[in-house]
């Protein structure tokens, strides 16, 4: 988990906060991980250096939120840990905001191996157990991409919040991925819905 106050959440989802610093005895971060923020979900590392104080920008001081270098300055020396000035050294960390946070890809293309569909099929009908929806689930969004939830819902004479909630368990699958509006299936959701024929 990384965390950030309040007034810096909105610039990290909308990406006009590209940057972060910390004064950190050693690395708690690693390029190519992701990390929880809440409540906005998960920003990634890009990559990480250390700077001391003299070497950072005015652009970085844009990039971490701030208006000025002076003012990023002066954030950075209410939280330091000791002695602050030109030499102290800090963790520049470049990251993006990577979505909602309620999955975690499996697979980043649509190569699939007997044992994925193997195991999505089984993962499928432990959720189908009580009560049959994730085949109709999966239909529904494929056959309409970015449609608000609550309208997919309806299609299903379903609740939006339950609807939600299933689409959540195949989101963590790797099986859909959500946009600003509605959801569509991934490219893993797909090779899996032509594996099955379906």
């Amino acid at each position: 988990m990384l965390l950030f106050q309040k007034r810096f959440l909105v610039g990290l989802v909308n990406g006009q906060i590209t940057l972060t610093f910390r004064q950190w005895p050693k690395a708690r971060v690693a390029p190519g991980r992701r990390y929880r923020v809440h409540p906005i979900g998960v920003v990634e590392v890009d990559c990480i250096d250390r700077v001391k104080v003299k070497d950072i920008s005015p652009q970085d001081a844009i990039s971490a939120g701030f208006a000025t270098r002076d003012e990023l300055l002066d954030y950075l020396k209410t939280a330091a840990r000791g002695k602050f000035g030109a030499a102290t050294e800090l963790f520049r960390i470049k990251l993006h905001h990577a979505g909602d946070g309620d999955w975690v890809p499996i697979s980043r293309d649509d190569r699939l191996t007997a044992e994925d569909i193997v195991e999505i099929d089984r993962r499928l009908k432990r959720f189908d157990a009580s009560q049959s929806w994730t085949r109709k689930t999966l239909r529904l969004i494929e056959r309409n991409p970015r449609v608000a939830a609550s309208k997919l819902a309806a299609k299903l004479s379903r609740e939006t919040a339950p609807f939600k909630a299933d689409v959540v368990k195949l989101k963590k699958l790797g099986l859909t991925q959500s946009f600003e509006v509605g959801y569509d299936l991934s490219p893993r959701g797909r090779a899996y819905w032509t594996a099955k024929g379906f």
